[in-house]
């Protein structure tokens, strides 16, 4: 049987091809973000079953996001994601069991601050990108490379 023609899904998933690493976290984001809200708006009309399959999806894409910290490389802020992820999951379950709008969207809007602190960063790093390097002062030509050190 086919499936009718859904230009969402299939936006999304070249979105998701064609992602940089950042911007796949932000698609993570998103995506929790979105179930969360809808879990929210289940919580007021009173849909349990609904409520339930978008916390349900909300803790798999937290999990997902988690699975990905690299504590190697990102060190301290690796650990410090891993607290965030357990603490959010903690409290959406416990919303959840609640029954609680409130801790809900609390959690919707801690989950949110966070995305937009990603996209801030998202934008710092095509700033980088898109500069040229700079120029040493009294230099013959020098640049300072943005990974490769000194390049005359």
């Amino acid at each position: 049987m086919n499936k009718p023609f859904d230009a969402g899904r299939i936006y999304q998933r070249s979105a998701i091809q064609g992602a940089a690493p950042i911007e796949l976290v932000i698609l993570l984001y998103d995506s929790a973000i979105q179930d969360l809200g809808r879990a929210v708006s289940a919580m007021r009309n009173g849909e349990i079953e609904r409520r339930t399959t978008e916390v349900g999806h909300a803790l798999l894409v937290l999990q997902q996001l988690q699975g990905t910290l690299d504590f190697e490389r990102g060190g301290t802020a690796a650990r410090q994601f891993e607290q965030f992820y357990n603490l959010l999951r903690a409290k959406v379950l416990e919303a959840q069991m609640r029954s609680s709008l409130e801790m809900m969207q609390e959690q919707l809007r801690y989950l949110s601050e966070v995305r937009e602190c990603w996209i801030q960063a998202k934008g710092l790093l095509q700033g980088q990108m898109q500069s040229p390097p700079p120029t040493v002062p009294g230099g013959s030509g020098a640049v300072v490379a943005a990974r490769g050190g000194w390049q005359a």
